[in-house]
């Protein structure tokens, strides 16, 4: 739904010429330079598929084609990252969007036309509805598929988008389970054989301090990492109360935040970026996890709003025996909040993005622009203008599958194994293609209203 705080991002201005000129990626020619694209590639980032004619027809030749735009998801980061495609100097046009209550569309393309007015398109017959929306909106010849719905609904509607042929933004997390990355995994495989866009809503990625700082501590800035703190430690989320009309489908998508099935708790949809910044530095995924958590706090422990936890602690070990301990947590009151991440190394320490510490040495501050948001739309667009592609798919469901793990592990209270949850983990989303608002949702609520809570030491993470 629009929000102040979304109004207040439409209204978020393009980079001015001068900016533009000042920032990094306009620094040089691009045929003189180590550019923001080949610096990604170089560090196993993205697949770069540079030839121009393999690129589908509709997009080429520096910016004079336009690319025409679907938004699935109309809320928040939907709309905000709509306005951010919009914001860059790629010919873009919004034509058709999905959201599965009509009003939200509505009002998200209402404040997109405030700021974009040459750049919005949307009939009523291209505003789609229900939870299959996404398909006709897909359908409506577009080039350019923005999924920013609930992660629970994503693997399909990458799927399908793949299927049928069209370049991707999707933001974190990519799904919220086991199956489902599984799912996504398989479409991007699809999505490098068609040498389509993916692009995945892991910012940081592409914020100019976060990559000089981690490009700094992969050459030894701090020797060799030996340990790993991430952090995304916040007060509460929003809830919104039921209406009287609403199915239990309704009032669940409504309230995704509040569900394992939609959201994958707290740990996949925010705490995925810390945890990410993680596995990019380490250039790997964790091989086992073990943690705990608990939601006492979350609406006064009310169960018939929600169930996902309110606080994880998890300890992630890599292959090389690289420990990542890693805090979440949604708890207001005297609660100590911190969103950041920390690299331990034999010959000093890092705040990842901010600064190094070399042992001895005075700290050296990280300077950068930090609009990861921003950022990466412009990376994307300019890219497909250039008639580049690259992917960021299988490190978006990997890290997606890291914060699976941590999650799975703190529900049940044992060490797993990241190949063995990823292969057998268990199905939040049974028969999901099917479902509509009228359907029933996976997770229901029991007798006394409340809905179920997974207690450390008896939930099972595995399907079978």
């Amino acid at each position: 739904m629009a929000s102040d705080a979304i109004a207040a991002s439409l209204m978020t201005a393009p980079l001015s010429p001068s900016a533009q000129l000042n920032h990094p990626a306009a620094a040089y020619p691009m045929t003189r330079r180590t550019t923001r694209r080949s610096f990604l590639a170089q560090s196993g980032s993205v697949l770069a598929v540079p030839t121009l004619g393999q690129l589908q027809p509709a997009l080429h030749v520096a910016g004079r084609d336009e690319i025409k735009v679907a938004l699935i998801g109309c809320g928040g980061r939907g709309t905000g990252a709509a306005n951010q495609i919009m914001n860059t100097k790629g010919n873009t046009r919004l034509i058709a969007v999905a959201d599965p209550f009509p009003g939200n569309a509505r009002r998200a393309i209402e404040g997109l036309k405030k700021a974009h007015p040459e750049k919005v398109d949307v009939p009523d017959d291209r505003i789609f509805g229900d939870l299959d929306g996404y398909k006709m909106a897909i359908d409506s010849g577009v080039d350019l598929v923005v999924i920013a719905t609930p992660p629970g609904f994503k693997p399909q509607q990458f799927e399908y988008a793949v299927q049928q042929g069209k370049h991707v933004f999707m933001e974190k997390p990519v799904a919220s389970d086991a199956p489902g990355v599984r799912r996504v995994l398989a479409a991007n495989e699809m999505a490098k054989q068609k040498n389509l866009m993916v692009a995945i809503g892991l910012q940081r990625r592409h914020e100019e301090r976060y990559m000089d700082c981690v490009k700094r501590l992969k050459e030894g800035a701090i020797g060799d990492i030996n340990l790993l703190r991430v952090y995304w430690n916040g007060g509460g989320i929003w809830y919104r109360n039921r209406e009287p009309q609403m199915t239990e489908m309704q009032f669940q998508v409504n309230n995704w935040y509040h569900f394992t099935w939609l959201c994958g708790d707290q740990i996949c949809e925010q705490h995925i970026h810390n945890i990410d910044v993680g596995c990019w530095i380490k250039d790997a995924f964790p091989v086992e996890a073990n943690g705990m958590g608990g939601g006492e706090q979350r609406l006064s422990g009310d169960r018939t709003k929600s169930q996902i936890f309110d606080h994880t602690f998890v300890e992630y070990t890599f292959a090389d025996g690289t420990k990542m301990f890693s805090q979440g947590r949604h708890l207001g009151g005297e609660c100590y909040h911190e969103v950041a991440e920390y690299a331990h190394g034999s010959k000093g320490v890092s705040g990842v993005g901010s600064w190094i510490e070399p042992k001895g040495e005075p700290r050296l501050r990280i300077r950068g622009a930090g609009n990861g948001h921003q950022q990466e739309q412009h990376d994307m667009i300019e890219a497909l203008m250039r008639g580049e592609i690259y992917n960021e798919g299988d490190y978006g469901a990997k890290s997606t599958m890291t914060a699976i793990l941590g999650r799975e592990a703190c529900y049940s209270g044992r060490v797993l194994k990241f190949d063995e949850l990823l292969a057998r983990g268990r199905d939040y989303c049974p028969g999901i293609d099917t479902y509509t608002l009228e359907s029933m949702p996976p997770a229901m609520p029991g007798e006394d209203g409340r809905y179920p809570v997974p207690v450390p030491g008896q939930y099972n993470p595995f399907a079978d």
